[in-house]
């Protein structure tokens, strides 16, 4: 945001001017889609851009939140600016819900309707008899064509499983700081707070460690066919998202150590807790209908 100014009175709702960060970071951002969707299609250039436009990204976002810390600690935020963040807090994590409804629903549309139409069932009985008539597999499948080659997939009862208990006591954890930070039991909150990040870093070293076995062992990978592209992408933009929480987490527990926040004002504690906990939600989807089922 722009340069906060020395003073500001709390009766007025604070509204930064002239802030830059918002057109550079959309520059940012489309720095970093252009590089990823070439380094998915093999072009060379592909993935030295996409880094560097996550470390620019990651650059702006460090100034950015840094003003935005600033002007919290300097009082420039009255009760309807803290209401407009909780506001828009919801609304992310509406949008970050609708994100993977659409995921899960190309996972559903294709076990529920895609495979039986091609097997020959329901309505669409000429697919199966003019384009595969051959086709039989069930899910998991990489389709007629066996996209990818024969792969095998990963069991639940493994680090699927251990991931899902390491996400379910990091949302215990967090809770517990939560509530030592609004008793005043600073120790507590450091302890709880820590050790959430803690999980959430273990949670992607398992993960990192299960993508690996995948592709060197199993040759279950990004192409292997509507499985393993459903696969990839929703455990995939679940990591990227726990990696983001784990970051946003550890930042938090530096401000805790810091004396930012006290038990009526810590909202950015609040929204950080709220983030994680809609991602244990969605790893819960995501064991049970990715893993188990």
């Amino acid at each position: 945001m722009a340069q906060a100014h020395e003073s500001h009175d709390t009766n007025v709702y604070y509204v930064p001017h002239g802030s830059r960060w918002p057109v550079v970071a959309s520059v940012a951002l489309f720095t970093t889609m252009l590089g990823f969707a070439q380094w998915l299609n093999e072009v060379s250039w592909g993935k030295p851009v996409f880094f560097l436009g996550i470390a620019f990204l990651a650059a702006i976002l460090f100034k950015w939140f840094g003003d935005v810390i600033r002007e919290s600690l300097r009082g420039f935020y009255n009760k309807q600016v803290d209401t407009s963040f909780r506001m828009g807090m919801v609304w992310f994590i509406f949008s970050e819900v609708m994100f993977f409804a659409a995921f899960f629903g190309a996972l559903f549309y294709a076990r529920q309707f895609a495979l039986p139409w091609l097997q020959g069932e329901g309505h669409k009985v000429a697919t199966h008899a003019v384009l595969w008539s051959d086709f039989t597999g069930g899910w998991p499948s990489n389709g007629p064509g066996a996209i990818g080659g024969a792969y095998q997939t990963i069991p639940a009862w493994g680090l699927p499983l251990l991931n899902t208990l390491i996400l379910l006591t990091s949302g215990v954890t967090v809770t517990i700081a939560h509530h030592a930070l609004k008793s005043g039991h600073r120790k507590q909150l450091l302890l709880f707070l820590g050790l959430t990040v803690l999980l959430g870093a273990s949670f992607l070293f398992f993960q990192a460690e299960e993508y690996m076995h995948a592709y060197k062992e199993l040759n279950l990978t990004l192409g292997s066919g509507i499985y393993g592209s459903t696969f990839f992408m929703l455990t995939g933009f679940h990591g990227a998202h726990v990696t983001l929480g784990t970051i946003m987490l550890a930042i938090i527990w530096f401000r805790c150590a810091a004396g930012h926040f006290n038990r009526d004002n810590h909202f950015a504690f609040e929204a950080v807790a709220w983030y994680w906990h809609f991602v244990d939600v969605v790893w819960l989807g995501l064991f049970l209908f990715v893993y188990v089922l």
